[in-house]
């Protein structure tokens, strides 16, 4: 499984607490993403100016001549176009200002990492896969699934949406809950900014729905993006078709993922005319509620 995080007494990703591991590869390219650092299922070098303390060892050990110390500017040169991200500057950083977020790990190693925070889960809790989109690695999820079902360890996945719809007979037994990812039910403006169309979200959400999966929609809410009647609308449709729906829950948009994407090499994606009003948030919620949708606070 590839790894990237795992998060201890998380608190928004289910019931009750829970242990969320964090999957790289995701289908989508949200303009919003929160976790780039899950987008691309490869490994790369994550750098965070700030902690550097301009040592050189990175410098020292790299074989590709990625890291350069600048003496006059005393400035830190780092040229991904060099870089075969081997890790080793990684390895040999002191500060964390170099790392790889990557970690190969089998199933089984992440469920003896779950099972460190059984005896916190109580009767609701358990471990949620996030990312990314964990489906993207459909037969380890399955396999660490199984393991967790015959542990007494309760499941729960987020999902965008985007994967083989074949796979669901097989998932919902397994998963106690989805947390179902709805960006935006305008297609047109889901294809421009998240790369893909909303229309596999949607059928393979009321595939599983058929199947008897739970499922909780989570819709975030982006100020001058989908924060428009069409979408709740289409919110309230959707909802309308569900058997197995518990809620609709709101996630205001945020713009933290900007520092993650200058931390990849990139321009920073954050967004703070994309910040909702909290008074917003509840307008929406109150208006979902009148449509006959149920929003959790």
């Amino acid at each position: 499984m590839r790894v990237t995080e795992i998060q201890r007494f998380c608190m928004h990703d289910g019931p009750g607490l829970r242990t969320t591991v964090f999957l790289k590869g995701c289908p989508m390219r949200c303009q919003w993403c929160h976790n780039p650092e899950t987008q691309s299922p490869d490994r790369h070098i994550v750098y965070i100016d700030n902690k550097c303390i301009r040592c050189g060892v990175c410098a020292a050990v790299c074989p590709a001549g990625a890291h350069h110390i600048d003496p006059e500017g005393f400035r830190h040169v780092f040229d991904r176009s060099l870089c075969t991200a081997c890790g080793r500057c990684a390895d040999a950083c002191c500060t964390g200002a170099l790392s790889d977020p990557l970690r190969v790990m089998s199933p089984e190693e992440v469920y003896r990492e779950v099972c460190r925070d059984r005896a916190f889960y109580g009767g609701k809790g358990g471990v949620t896969l996030s990312g990314g989109e964990p489906l993207m690695q459909y037969g380890d999820v399955a396999e660490l699934f199984r393991l967790c079902r015959d542990g007494g360890i309760g499941t729960a996945v987020e999902t965008c949406g985007i994967f083989d719809a074949d796979i669901l007979p097989e998932l919902v037994p397994l998963t106690d809950i989805f947390l179902w990812d709805f960006k935006d039910g305008n297609d047109e403006r889901h294809m421009r900014y998240t790369g893909v169309s909303n229309a596999a979200v949607t059928a393979n959400l009321l595939r599983a729905d058929s199947l008897g999966a739970r499922t909780v929609l989570r819709c975030i809410m982006i100020n001058g993006v989908n924060m428009a009647e069409d979408h709740y609308s289409a919110i309230a449709d959707l909802c309308k078709k569900l058997r197995n729906c518990l809620y609709v829950e709101l996630l205001p948009y945020h713009a933290y993922g900007g520092s993650k994407s200058v931390s990849l090499g990139k321009d920073d994606s954050g967004r703070r005319e994309w910040i909702p009003d909290e008074a917003d948030i509840v307008e929406v919620r109150e208006h979902l509620r009148s449509l006959g949708v149920t929003v959790r606070e």
